[in-house]
Parts: structure tokens; sequence; C-alpha cells
């Protein structure tokens, strides 16, 4: 069977007292529409179609796609009058309808849900809540049918005590679709255009309605406002805490560890608190992060140590090199096998080969650093001229002294040493020492300037 998917993202989201559309406002770091776009892209359907209405340039902006149909609801009237305006783009046997506000729906729930529908039958993700407060809750019969679905501010006391609320989730017969929606009434409390009421139509009709529901509550939670996004946040992070764990990365306190993007882990990975993995981040085996690190878009090779409080973006750290702690490593730092770098030293677009050490307080910008190379604490590589970038090349099993300043673009050759305190603005030839310092000298009989003593 034929599928397509609508998901209703035109809510305003007035409680969570934003700007910003309400399905912009991110889980992970990604918005929460973009959640349920992915998970529905998983389900292969022929086409998505998005509700949107406010925002809706915005969210068009941020979320753009090929497989997407962008339907603009002018009036928000209600979830019926929602699906309505996709109505007219479909054409797949089934329809899917989800809401952009619901980011945590996974795959294998929709996939279960979708094996229940035909052409005549629906398929209804319901869930069973302690507190249903705030759900339409399923009428059945004396047979544990589905009758209905009543909001909540229709439903009647009795009604009010059933504890399986609607979820809104649900998988309907397209050929039928259009004709229920054209009967939908706004004779209610809320004077909208209620979806749900489509079910009792369906009944009606003499079709069954079957149910299927999550694993677990939270993944049919939405968001109205930001305590509940926190909430979101959270259980997400211990959801994929846990399947890291299943993997073999050691999390010395799931509930103190962010990923916003991809991860990949291999085994043996050990995870300090307050460690944040954005972007598409690659960790093998026996890595170990320690505490209060960020890492983006970066590759952590076998082996590899990040200390605490390091910082890296866009970087690839070799096998068995150690970072940090209190390092930056910014986009297009490479370090090669057994790299050290030390507490707070800086990289960007510099390339560190086998062996190389560079301990503390230095700069590499723009470089090349061969094998063995050992670069003093506090030099820097002058690599910007103030118009453009020049680039520093130091060869292998260089000695660089303390305290250097090396004026881009400069190229020292192999097995070259420089005095600390130099800087160093020519070519130095291999095996050599360059010295590029004032002469010393001692004044006799110099005096300290002494304070002015205020009368």
């Amino acid at each position: 069977m034929s599928l397509e998917i609508v998901i209703l993202a035109a809510g305003q989201g007035t409680r969570m007292r934003s700007s910003l559309p309400k399905v912009l406002h991110p889980v992970a770091g990604k918005p929460m529409l973009a959640h349920v776009i992915d998970t529905a892209r998983g389900l292969n359907p022929e086409r998505i179609h998005v509700v949107i209405g406010h925002g809706a340039d915005l969210v068009r902006e941020r979320l753009q796609g090929d497989d997407l149909n962008f339907v603009v609801q002018e009036q928000q009237l209600g979830t019926g009058h929602a699906v309505a305006q996709a109505a007219p783009f479909l054409s797949a046997d089934s329809v899917l309808i989800l809401y952009g506000d619901v980011p945590l729906i996974e795959q294998p729930t929709l996939e279960r849900l979708l094996q229940q529908a035909s052409g005549e039958q629906l398929a209804l993700l319901t869930v069973e809540l302690d507190d249903p407060t705030g759900y339409g809750r399923i009428i059945r019969d004396a047979a544990g049918e589905v009758q209905a679905i009543v909001e909540q501010k229709d439903a009647s006391a009795e009604q009010r005590a059933i504890r399986e609320g609607n979820t809104g989730i649900l998988a309907v017969p397209r050929g039928r679709l259009a004709g229920w929606l054209s009967r939908l009434s706004n004779a209610n409390a809320q004077g909208e255009y209620y979806l749900t009421d489509v079910i009792a139509m369906a009944v009606g009709d003499g079709l069954r309605v079957a149910t299927a529901q999550p694993q677990a509550a939270m993944e049919v939670q939405g968001a109205n406002d930001r305590l509940q996004l926190a909430e979101l946040e959270r259980y997400y992070q211990l959801r994929l805490a846990r399947r890291l764990m299943a993997q073999g990365v050691t999390l010395l306190d799931p509930a103190r560890f962010d990923v916003r993007g991809e991860v990949s882990v291999g085994r043996d990975v050990q995870i300090d608190i307050n460690v944040i993995l954005e972007g598409h981040v690659e960790i093998e085996d026996g890595v170990q992060i320690g505490p209060n690190c960020v890492i983006k878009n970066s590759i952590l090779r076998s082996g590899a140590i990040i200390k605490a409080n390091s910082h890296l973006e866009g970087a690839d750290v070799g096998p068995g090199s150690d970072v940090g702690p209190f390092a930056r490593l910014r986009p297009g730092s490479v370090l090669e096998r057994q790299v050290h770098v030390g507490n707070f030293v800086e990289l960007k677009n510099a390339h560190l080969q086998d062996g190389v050490k560079v301990g503390h307080l230095t700069y590499l910008g723009d470089s090349d650093v061969g094998s063995r190379t050992n670069i003093g604490a506090g030099t820097i590589t002058c690599n910007y001229d103030g118009a453009n970038k020049w680039r520093t090349v130091i060869g292998e099993d260089v000695f660089i002294g303390s305290n250097n300043s090396l004026v881009a673009p400069v190229d020292i050759g192999a097995g070259a040493t420089t005095g600390a305190g130099s800087t160093i603005t020519a070519d130095v030839p291999t095996q050599t020492l360059a010295i590029g310092r004032g002469k010393q000298r001692v004044i006799d009989g110099w005096k300290r300037p002494e304070k002015i003593r205020k009368s």
C-alpha cells in the first residue's frame, strides 16, 4: 500500500512566549519539526506534506527539502481543517497524520501502527496514562471496539475518568478521508474542526478502528511550553544515553551528557560528566573524554584522550593522541598518531604529524608540523597580516624554543632549533640554530621609579 504523510505544524505556540514558531524550538539542537520529518522519511513515503501557518516563511526556509510539500493553513481552525488543506495534494492509498510538536515519536511505533491500516480499517495510536488531563478520551463499546474520541472540554465526568488518551496520530485510507473531512462540524466547546470526529464517522460507515500504543508515553508527548520542551530534552538525552551504553560506552553520569547531532561510537569508550557532542561525531574504540568537553563535527580515533574542559570543532584526533586540558582545536586541525596537545593550546587549520608535542600556551594557525617536533611554551604562528593568511611549515625533529613568534610565510627545516624568545621572520635551514632576539643589556645604577606620595 502506498503511503503519504501529513505533518501538522501550523500552531503558534503562544505558551512558548516566543517569536519563533513552536515547531522550530529545538530538542537536542534540532527543531522539533525536523525530528518528525526525519522519522517520517524513515517510513519511505511517496511524499511528505507539512501544514504550516504561523511563521510559515521561516519554517519553509529552515526545513526545505525536495520531498516536502509545504501547505499553508491561513486560519488555524483546528486539526481537521489543517488536514483538509493538504487533502487536495494526496494521492496515495494510505495517509499517516503526525504532529510537528511531537518530536520523540519513534519509527518502530509508526511501523506497527501502519501494519494495522487498510482500505477498510483505520489505525489509531492511543496511550494509557495515569493522568490523561488534556487528552481526548477513547470511547469503546462493550466488546472493546473503538467508537469515538471525545475531547476533554466536551467530555462528561464519566468519560474524563477514562485513562486511554488519543495521541492524534492515525493512519486513514485516503479514498475515504476527503468525504469525512467535508462532514466535519465546529459545533463544540472550542469552535474548531476536530480531526478526531473522523473516528466516529468511520465507525458509522462500517469501518473498524484498530489501535496501537507506543513503547513509552513520552514518545507522544508534545511541547506546548518551555517546561515541556525541557522534559522532552531530558528524555531524549537519556534515551540516547541508554543506546550508547548498550554499544559499549561508559557514561559516568547519563543524566549529565548531551548529544546534539549524530554520534557513532566504538567499544570501551569512556565519557565523563557534562560532555556535549554536536553535529557529526565519530568516536572509535578506547577513546576517553574528560569532563566539561565540547566535541563538534570531529573524529576521535582509537585510544585518543580528550582531557577536561577542552573544545574541539572540525578536528581529527589521531590514534593514541591526547588533547588538553583546556585545549581548543578549531576547524582543520588534524593530529596524526601519538600527538600531544597540552593545556591552553589553540590549533586552527594545523596538521601535526606523528609524535608532535605542543605542551602549553601556544597558538598554531595555518601550519604543518613534522613528526617528533617539539613546540615550546608561548609559541605563536603569526599567520595573518591584516589582509591574507599565510602558512608556517615546520619540518621533522625541530625544536622550537619557548616564547617564539613564527612570522608566516616561513619554512623551518628538519632538525632545526630556534632559541627561546625569538621572532623568526625568515626560513631556517635544516640542522641549524636560529636566534632572532635583541641583545641583552645590563644597566648599572638604574633606579626603579618610586610612587609619588600624596600630601
